[in-house]
């Protein structure tokens, strides 16, 4: 228990007080009586406060939280007690966590139960845990915080942010499918199954018509394609070091990790199966999965993914990988290139482009972009436009000598990587290179 502001403000004044009875005899008496008087009042209003019934309270999380994005936390204050209750409540959200409502304060009527709803926002991926709900309850008089804490630890799983996930599945839903950036691009060729005859449209070309049909329907019905399915993609991640680089709020592996879950579902909705494979720290393996319940797995795998200060291996990552996978797959390697990988990177995805189709997918940074877009207005920023200029040329000479060796490559930003790496895997299913 705590005193107020009003408790410690009665005392101060008292205090003044004393130093006009001490000039002045006669006001020593009423200075010690309204002292008493002020002590027994104190001392009865936090014997008061003592005897409060405790208020009940439950919390409710939501069932996942999305990293950087808002959660609603609700909780359920009770008081079972005769009096209403004025309470300060502070939720024991994780460190580092964004609670702009807490604390709330405010009054639990007698005998009733009070919803609180409060927005938190988690920025980093991975567990955390809400302790105790903290409560600060006023005495009678206001001369009193009572101080109680209810409820224990509750482990939550912050996952990586699907919104670009959910967009893009209610944008199929309605066939619009352009608005979020992903387009699909018809081409001819062997990339196409036979699904069902169906009556012939306005448009369809001349190659499409089954003639065989139509002559026995008496009217033009038209052969239906669709992309084909049961194919593999392997997302190859790195986690080491070079993964770290901020862009924006958010490092450069965060915006992998968004990136896979978008292909992800647009994967296992063609029908494919995926599977993960980590290296540069973190050896992990996801088993390829399929199916409606594979995003679950997805999320459930990649969510407490952590980047490390490990070295990135890319020849003993690729052989793991040929060790695991046997079956030809689109490998989407996901990385940050640097001008000194070039020695040890091709070569090893030249080892593992003799089994699959590889696509190497490179982030660029932003500030190396803002530094050869800005003005060299003196000796330092001189030297900062070369070292960048000299980086980016190491980077085109490394992605030159991929492709020259038949190595797909895919450069671009955080900020694009999603869509982009979505169209490209639409491009290859409709090329059929798989």
């Amino acid at each position: 228990m705590t005193p107020t502001n009003r408790l410690l403000a009665v005392a101060l004044g008292w205090t003044l007080a004393g130093i006009l009875a001490a000039a002045v005899p006669l006001c020593l008496t009423p200075w010690i009586v309204l002292g008493g008087v002020a002590a027994a009042v104190a001392l009865i209003d936090a014997v008061l406060a003592g005897c409060y019934r405790r208020l009940e309270i439950e919390r409710r999380l939501p069932g996942r939280f999305a990293q950087g994005e808002v959660g609603e936390v609700r909780l359920i204050l009770k008081n079972g007690g005769g009096q209403a209750a004025a309470v300060e409540v502070f939720d024991g959200i994780p460190q580092g966590a964004e609670a702009p409502t807490l604390p709330w304060c405010g009054v639990v009527p007698a005998r009733r139960d009070l919803r609180v709803f409060h927005p938190v926002r988690l920025l980093q991926r991975g567990e955390w845990v809400f302790g105790q709900v903290q409560v600060r309850r006023r005495s009678p008089c206001g001369l009193w915080l009572h101080h109680s804490r209810h409820l224990g630890d509750e482990t939550v799983r912050v996952y990586p942010n699907y919104e670009p996930v959910v967009r893009y599945a209610l944008l199929a839903m309605q066939h619009r499918d352009s608005p979020l950036g992903i387009v699909r691009r018809a081409r001819p060729g062997t990339s196409r199954d036979f699904h069902q005859l169906r009556d012939y449209r306005d448009g369809d070309p001349l190659a499409q018509i089954d003639w065989k049909a139509t002559s026995r329907r008496q009217m033009l019905i038209s052969r239906d394609f669709q992309e084909q399915r049961n194919q593999s993609l392997v997302f190859l991640l790195d986690t080491g070091r070079r993964m770290r680089a901020m862009d924006g709020t958010l490092p450069q592996f965060d915006h992998a990790l968004n990136a896979i879950l978008l292909v992800s579902h647009v994967a296992l909705k063609q029908g494919d199966q995926v599977s993960v494979k980590s290296f540069g720290g973190t050896e992990r393996w996801l088993p390829p999965v399929k199916g409606a319940h594979a995003m679950p797995v997805l999320l459930n795998h990649l969510y407490d993914y952590q980047t490390t200060a490990a070295p990135s291996d890319f020849a003993a990552a690729v052989e793991q990988l040929m060790a695991r996978q046997r079956r030809r797959s689109l490998v989407i390697v996901l990385t940050n290139l640097r001008g000194e990988d070039g020695k040890e990177l091709v070569p090893a995805l030249q080892v593992l482009q003799t089994k699959h189709l590889v696509l190497l997918t490179s982030l660029r940074e932003r500030a190396v972009e803002a530094a050869l877009a800005g003005p060299v207005d003196s000796f330092g920023g001189a030297l900062q436009f070369l070292a960048a200029n000299r980086y980016v040329s190491e980077r085109r000479e490394i992605l030159a000598s991929l492709a020259a060796h038949g190595v797909l490559t895919l450069d671009t930003t955080a900020q694009q990587l999603a869509v982009a790496l979505a169209n490209r895997y639409f491009d290859i299913k409709a090329a059929g290179r798989l």
